[in-house]
């Protein structure tokens, strides 16, 4: 998959300095464009589910270039599974994992203790977080109920001025990733 139009250094400084003070972007993933925000900032997961008018309850999906970007955010699995993911990513799979006790409700869903995880099967989603240095949230760039964009004119029609967008190619995956328990192995989506 070809990465997102060439970020340049300069660039790349300005995106995660937008990010970093609550903006989104919006980022070509496998399936459609991508809405996200840093993982660790409240006020950028309030912006992004008002702005796509989604419950509050849900839980949202963090993406990384690879496990180890995941980590910070997970209590540590299993040696087990540690490599079922090794072994599975990248893939359109998002497993849900034990999330650290510090993980924002808004992320992980209020009552849960899991967190959606994923390295994505798109080298321009993974490029991102790794050019950027950090995890990503990812929901399908969409108002709650409308069909997710799969454009960058998309994006900016039903977004307008309210999030960076990334251009590109999106992958060519029908569905959304697949979502896995990582304890029970149980396909929930």
């Amino acid at each position: 998959m070809l990465f997102p139009r060439i970020i340049a250094a300069s660039a790349q400084r300005k995106l995660r300095v937008y990010l970093k003070k609550g903006g989104l972007v919006a980022y070509p993933t496998e399936s459609c464009y991508g809405l996200g925000c840093l993982p660790t900032l409240a006020n950028a997961l309030s912006k992004l589910t008002h702005l796509k008018k989604r419950p509050q309850h849900k839980g949202m999906i963090v993406i990384g270039n690879q496990f180890e970007q995941l980590r910070p955010l997970l209590k540590m699995p299993s040696e087990n599974l540690q490599n079922i993911l090794i072994k599975e990513w990248p893939a359109p799979k998002t497993f849900l994992l034990l999330a650290k006790s510090g993980v924002l409700p808004k992320l992980r869903g209020k009552r849960r203790n899991k967190l959606a995880v994923r390295v994505p099967d798109h080298d321009g989603a993974r490029r991102l977080c790794q050019v950027l240095g950090m995890p990503l949230v990812s929901t399908s760039c969409n108002r709650a109920g409308k069909r997710a964009c799969r454009t960058e004119r998309e994006v900016k029609r039903q977004f307008g001025r309210n999030v960076w967008v990334i251009g590109g190619r999106i992958g060519r995956q029908k569905l959304p990733s697949q979502i896995i328990d990582g304890e029970t192995g149980k396909r929930l989506r």
